[in-house]
């Protein structure tokens, strides 16, 4: 059977700072303290984007030391708070592929393992160019003899939640080219902090809370901003097999201590300024 772990949105800042609050870095040891103690078995372990809060190189150092603690081989891609060129300073060539986004195909145990960097410079919301589609959908030919599970960072579905407006923004494009393979099993993504399953256009997608704060369900007539809260922290643990796959929410911290909404504040604005450019831009 397959076995791999996904942890999505470390959201990581250098040493001895805190990220909205939270100190990130002791979240990530409670992680690799939790895959290692209950799941050292795992094939490898997908880090799914949003490795550091604000790209800065010495987050990226922290986690380059943090991860070699781990019992599996870890494969990374990159969010919207990532910085591909600093982590290149640290990580080097080692995750890329021939054009130079950070993504991979892993083929294991009758499966193929998608993992796709769905992030831009500047842009919050997930980004798939040209390049990076077609790049997936000669994986997706490659493998049509075999099951394929996708991990990338953005979700390519509505949620109906506010982190809709900075979702994937090729989601159609996206879709035609899953729907050129057969047996999509699972589309896996962070980036929404907050634990979701569904079908998509008969296509399986699950999201996960992360490593980071997480977020209350805001959903159509619920009043006012969606709560965050300090807990749960999760990864995925994902078991597949020919007939089946499956996805488990393992909570790791699981405290649900509203937060301060002033934490966000700065976040929230640098955020409304940013689609505010995107949208003039566009």
């Amino acid at each position: 059977m397959l076995k791999f772990i996904v942890m999505s949105d470390i959201h990581l800042s250098p040493e001895g700072e805190a990220t909205n609050g939270l100190d990130t870095t002791k979240r990530l040891q409670a992680a690799i303290d939790s895959a290692n103690t209950n799941h050292g078995d795992a094939d490898f372990c997908i880090f799914a984007g949003d490795l550091a809060d604000r790209g800065e190189v010495p987050a990226y150092a922290i986690l380059d030391r943090m991860i070699d603690q781990l019992k599996m081989p870890v494969v990374l891609t990159l969010g919207n708070h990532d910085h591909r060129d600093r982590f290149k300073e640290i990580f080097g060539t080692l995750h890329d592929d021939e054009n130079g986004h950070i993504q991979k195909a892993i083929d294991v145990k009758g499966y193929r393992v998608i993992v796709i960097d769905s992030s831009e410079p500047e842009i919050v919301s997930g980004v798939l160019c040209e390049q990076r589609l077609a790049w997936l959908a000669a994986r997706l030919e490659e493998a049509q003899d075999r099951p394929v599970i996708i991990v990338m960072h953005h979700h390519a579905n509505d949620l109906h939640m506010p982190v809709d407006q900075i979702k994937l923004q090729q989601s159609e494009a996206f879709r035609d080219v899953l729907k050129t393979h057969p047996d999509v099993r699972q589309v896996i993504a962070g980036h929404v902090h907050r634990p979701t399953t569904g079908l998509w256009h008969g296509i399986p997608l699950t999201t996960i809370s992360g490593n980071h704060y997480d977020v209350n369900a805001h959903l159509p007539g619920m009043p006012g901003e969606a709560l965050r809260l300090d807990g749960p922290a999760q990864y995925a643990v994902v078991l597949a097999d020919e007939n089946s796959t499956l996805v488990h929410f393992h909570d790791y911290i699981h405290r649900h201590a509203e937060m301060a909404d002033g934490l966000f504040r700065r976040r929230r604005k640098h955020a409304e300024e940013t689609a505010e450019r995107e949208k003039v831009a566009g």
